[in-house]
């Protein structure tokens, strides 16, 4: 419906849109809780009759009622927005063309664009595309000159709206106690049926008035409405002064600040100067140039200059620096391979000169160099070289260090302790190598074509690494063999990194405690070895009987389970022998039969044990 409505009146007046005119002041201004009145005159097309008289309609912030604006006052009906109840109306006579709005009891919210419609009955309505703008005041306003300079004559001037028909304005100066020869003239001015009163103060400003306030009154006769600003004078100069601070030495390593304060308006270009060059800038009323951990190299005459548009001064200092040595640099962290040269390189400053020692893992390597620069050479690195090292530079205010790690890498080596070894029931195979990276343990049985690592679960494999040096066991068993004939095994280790690989065949080992049972029988006499054998075949009969039947040729056993179970059998081995020995000799063993016994209990335990790893 609404769109209609629009659309028909800007058909009719496509023709004589230029005869719709509105006069109103563009800006008028009015003080909070004061009133204002805003003029209006408009025109319309002559061919047009208003039809049962001129209406017209007020509205604030917009001119489309599609919209819905805010209505300010409607001729029609009394139907306005909440803000305007009470407070609007119409001073003009429509009829007359005389739109002329008053507005009682203004405050901030009012402040804004204010259109006017005018209804002329029918398809007759336009809405004016010229508005009036009010600006609500809480305080007058004062003319400042955009430049106040020092020494040179100054006026300003302070204004208050004269546009409420009931209330005269009245202007006052404040704190002007302190200006020399003040002078005061007001005037008043109108200007499309708009009026300001206005008073202006003119007087000669002095760098110490910068900052100082000023004020401007205004109230109105007969009511309690007052109103007031102040402002501060920046009146601008050039430097008066440029203050430092005076520090004649200084520890190396220690801060120091320097401190400037220029008296300028504005705020001068504050620089520190280190000779001919710029350190730090700022616009400010001061400025510090902070100087952390400080260096012989910053010792010399610094200089604060102070600069503005008005004009330069400037003050100087000398700054001296005493230091122990600086931190030293060193080369980054960094990783070799076995018979490379490396060569270390550490340089400081100091006074008097320092000495550079360079330590590795805390102990000394090199020679002592009483330089600012030492140069520590390694020729064909071995693994040896890999470590922490350390330059110190030291001198008589101090001493100061830093740190590199050099990490040798290096094709695996085979350690000795690499072997196969007999066991009470097979053979034990470590193997262990060294290197960086750690290197990777397999074993290869050629007999069975078989790789034993850690992806087969056939074997007893086990592997430990322990820095850069790594171990691998497997234990191996043989059906039908004796043990102390040395069963038949045929083992290789291979040990490999990205360096190298190396295959060995591991030595077979007997322990040689086991074999001593042989020995003994030979020495003890026929009697005595007699008495072993059935000692022993007794034994063994009931460790089968105990045990159950061999295991196949190869099995899996956990190497802390074994542990567990050579232990029992060493227990019961003890007790059996112990039991029969008292048997032969009639429950009065001699000492040549205890003798014998025990040494034959030690050697049958040692047999069963395993080669820790």
């Amino acid at each position: 419906m609404w769109c209609l409505e629009l659309l028909l009146p800007l058909l009719f007046l496509s023709d004589v849109s230029g005869q719709w005119n509105v006069w109103v002041p563009r800006d008028i201004s009015a003080m909070t809780n004061s009133c204002v009145v805003i003029p209006c005159t408009f025109m319309y097309p002559s061919g047009i009759r208003p039809y049962r008289g001129t209406h017209g309609i007020w509205y604030f912030g917009q001119p489309y009622p599609q919209l819905f604006p805010p209505v300010v006052f409607k001729s029609r009906t009394d139907v306005v927005h909440e803000s305007y109840k009470g407070r609007s109306k119409l001073l003009g006579d429509l009829n007359q063309r005389n739109c002329t709005l008053l507005i009682n009891n203004v405050g901030s919210e009012h402040s804004g664009r204010y259109y006017f419609r005018a209804d002329l009955g029918g398809a007759n309505m336009y809405t004016y595309p010229d508005f009036a703008e009010l600006k609500v005041l809480d305080q007058p306003n004062i003319d400042v000159p955009e430049e106040i300079v020092s020494d040179e004559s100054l006026e300003l001037t302070c204004y208050a709206p004269d546009n409420c028909p009931d209330m005269t304005p009245e202007i006052q100066w404040m704190y002007t106690d302190y200006l020399p020869d003040p002078e005061f003239s007001s005037d008043y001015v109108e200007e499309s049926n708009t009026a300001v009163l206005s008073s202006t103060l003119t007087f000669i400003p002095r760098p110490m008035h910068n900052g100082q306030l000023l004020g401007c009154r205004v109230y109105y006769s007969n009511t309690t409405l007052v109103y007031e600003r102040l402002i501060s004078l920046d009146i601008k100069y050039a430097p008066r002064s440029v203050w430092v601070n005076v520090s004649s030495e200084v520890m190396e390593g220690s801060s120091v600040t320097l401190h400037c304060e220029v008296d300028s308006n504005p705020p001068s270009r504050i620089s520190w100067m280190f000779g001919d060059q710029e350190v730090v800038w700022d616009t400010a009323s001061n400025i510090s140039l902070s100087l952390d951990d400080v260096t012989p190299a910053q010792e010399g005459l610094y200089t604060c200059v102070g600069d503005n548009s008005y004009g330069a001064m400037n003050t100087s200092l000398y700054l001296a620096v005493k230091y122990p040595p600086r931190e030293p640099q060193v080369n980054e962290s960094v990783t070799v391979v076995e018979g490379a040269s490396l060569a270390l390189h550490c340089s400081t400053q100091g006074s008097p000169a320092p000495t550079l020692t360079w330590l590795k893992d805390g102990e000394l390597v090199g020679t002592i160099t009483a330089d600012e620069l030492s140069v520590l050479e390694i020729s064909e690195i071995t693994p040896q070289g890999d470590g922490l090292y350390r330059c110190l530079a030291e001198n008589e205010h101090g001493r100061a260090s830093s740190s590199l790690n050099v990490t040798v890498e290096y094709a695996p080596v085979l350690l000795d302790e690499s072997k196969c070894t007999v066991v009470r029931e097979g053979v034990q195979c470590v193997c262990m190598a060294t290197g960086n990276p750690e290197p990777a343990i397999e074993f290869y049985l050629p007999d069975l074509n078989v790789t034993i690592n850690e992806t087969d679960g056939r074997f007893n494999f086990y592997t430990h690494t322990d820095g850069h040096t790594s171990t691998g066991m497997i234990k191996l068993r043989e059906k039908g063999e004796r043990v102390e004939n040395g069963p038949a095994v045929n083992v290789h280790c291979s040990i490999s990194n990205v360096y190298g690989r190396e295959s060995v065949l591991l030595e077979l080992q007997q322990e040689k405690k086991y074999m001593m049972a042989v020995i003994v029988g030979t020495i003890g006499g026929v009697a005595v070895i007699a008495f072993i054998i059935a000692a022993v075949r007794y034994v063994g009969h009931n460790n089968k009987k105990e045990n159950g039947n061999p295991r196949q040729d190869v099995v899996l056993e956990n190497p802390a389970l074994y542990y567990s179970a050579v232990k029992k059998d060493k227990q019961n081995l003890r007790k059996k022998v112990v039991r029969h020995a008292s048997e032969y000799d009639g429950g009065r063993p001699s000492q040549i039969v205890w003798a014998q016994s025990r040494r034959l209990l030690r050697q049958s335990c040692w047999a069963q044990s395993l080669t820790p790893f």
